[in-house]
């Protein structure tokens, strides 16, 4: 009988007997006991997530498929409940292994073959975190020429695309990202208790703010794209579940990066339930009440919160709004597109690059691209960002099925530090064919779905088809020829 996994307890600070320097430091290690991630940490972990300018403009982008403010909700409601279904069985089995996301991969990939997947999630984070922090940078532009109109020179002032109060704006941001990454995942977990519920309060206190312009009144049947019949009305509400489900599979591909420190599964599938379920639909609901009112009130509806907040007449409640912005978007970019890129960098060259190390390259990394470019080039974001992100469902997809259905929950977590080629997790020079192939086949499908125009009916579906693809093929490829034993001894 194969015995249950354990982790080893967290890392000391010599090297483990039969672990490498190439795949260990202390970031790496097991899980920290003293330290755990709770149901409420959790719960605030998803409040942090979820309540962005980003969520905001992606649920209110969704009429444009046709829905209403209602059908809206639903949708969204529906693409939440796939997340739930994905981010437990992720954090689950990332909280009985004790491991961050790329160590979690060397199960399936090999020892060395994470890299592959570790720098794919990397590429996508490293993007939308320079992206998000030019987004939240502009909130901050426009309190700052509201407080100081004399500043309205300096906004004139370009400088390789960026104006010189925004590049003060932008910079600052920058660096209090990174002040709180340099403090570890503690201060990454104190954040994210405070980040979330905060930003709650500022878009209720919007809501009423712009339901009060609007004569409080709502037209819940407000649309901007073509009315649709029955079944058309369903295929839209169906597509919207799954773009929103796309929009978040990057934090559920790697959501074992924080749920590793929790005590038990029930924390995270109650964690999960509350922050991303409930609280996720109930922030859905609230944008949508925003993007109504302001229809009203503008004509149509506004979808960066930011114009609405520049409409604010107190210099007091603008620097409130603003404050609430930004706070949440730090919050939000170092939950979803910092912490996973530490990890990341730091498990190409663990004896080298420290989670911490890891976070600094990702800044430079998310400067130099000069987000600000990035995000003003629509062919960019999609073929750029998209493409690589467009590879997220198979990676799911064979990560799930070599856990769940291949290794029944059984993992030998030293065998995962070990660079021993006779190791379980060494495969062929470290890395597992078969889950590269099955990457590569499935990642070309996906691609061609999102990308080919002829296909574009299906381009909602990238994610669910790529995640089907990549461990169809995978669960074929390892009962054709294993890779390796998949049972622990």
């Amino acid at each position: 009988m194969s015995a249950p996994e354990s982790a080893p307890p967290a890392a000391p600070a010599l090297l483990p007997a039969g672990y490498s320097p190439r795949l260990y430091n202390a970031d790496l290690a097991p899980r920290d006991r003293a330290a755990p991630w709770r149901t409420w940490d959790l719960f605030c972990w998803w409040m942090s997530a979820w309540h962005s300018l980003g969520s905001y403009t992606f649920a209110i982008g969704l009429l444009v498929l046709g829905l209403t403010g209602w059908q809206v909700v639903v949708a969204v409601f529906g693409g939440l409940l796939v997340l739930l279904v994905g981010c437990n069985l992720m954090g689950v089995a990332g909280q009985r292994a004790g491991v961050p996301f790329p160590v979690f991969a060397r199960l399936s990939f090999g020892v060395f073959g994470a890299n592959v997947p570790a720098l794919l999630r990397a590429v996508v984070a490293v993007a939308w975190y320079g992206i998000q922090t030019y987004l939240a940078s502009l909130a901050v532009t426009t309190l700052a020429l509201k407080v100081l109109p004399s500043a309205d020179g300096l906004a004139r002032a370009q400088f390789l695309g960026m104006s010189g109060l925004g590049w003060i704006c932008f910079l600052v941001l920058w660096a209090l990202q990174l002040a709180v990454l340099n403090r570890g995942m503690e201060a990454v977990r104190k954040l994210s208790d405070v980040a979330g519920p905060v930003l709650w309060i500022a878009i209720a206190a919007l809501a009423v703010w712009v339901l009060g312009r609007a004569g409080w009144s709502l037209d819940w049947n407000y649309r901007e794209g073509p009315a649709l019949d029955g079944p058309q009305t369903v295929g839209a509400i169906v597509s919207g579940a799954f773009l929103t489900v796309a929009f978040l599979s990057g934090p559920m591909l790697n959501f074992s990066d924080f749920s590793r420190n929790s005590p038990d599964a029930r924390s995270i599938r109650r964690g999960n339930a509350l922050g991303l379920l409930v609280n996720g639909t109930a922030f859905a609901l609230v944008s949508v009440v925003i993007a109504l009112a302001s229809a009203r009130v503008h004509g149509a509806a506004v979808t960066d919160p930011v114009e609405l907040v520049a409409d604010i007449d107190s210099v007091t409640l603008l620097l409130v709004a603003t404050v609430a912005i930004a706070g949440s978007a730090i919050g939000i970019n170092i939950i979803l597109n910092f912490v996973s890129p530490a990890y990341d960098f730091a498990n190409t060259a663990p004896s080298r690059i420290s989670f911490r190390t890891g976070g600094v390259i990702t800044a430079v990394v998310s400067l130099l691209v000069m987000p600000w470019k990035l995000y003003s080039s629509p062919l960019a974001v999609n073929y750029f960002i998209g493409g690589v992100g467009a590879l997220i469902g198979p990676l799911f997809g064979i990560m799930v099925v070599d856990y769940y259905l291949l290794r029944r929950g059984r993992v030998d977590v030293h065998a995962l530090y070990s660079t021993d080629p006779a190791g379980r997790y060494h495969y062929r020079r470290g890395t597992n064919p078969n889950a590269v192939g099955a990457l590569v086949g499935s990642g070309a499908v996906t691609l061609l779905v999102a990308f080919l125009p002829a296909l574009s009916a299906l381009a909602a579906y990238s994610w669910l088809i790529g995640c089907l693809a990549g461990g169809a093929l995978y669960l074929l490829l390892e009962k054709v020829r294993p890779a390796a034993a998949l049972t622990v001894d």
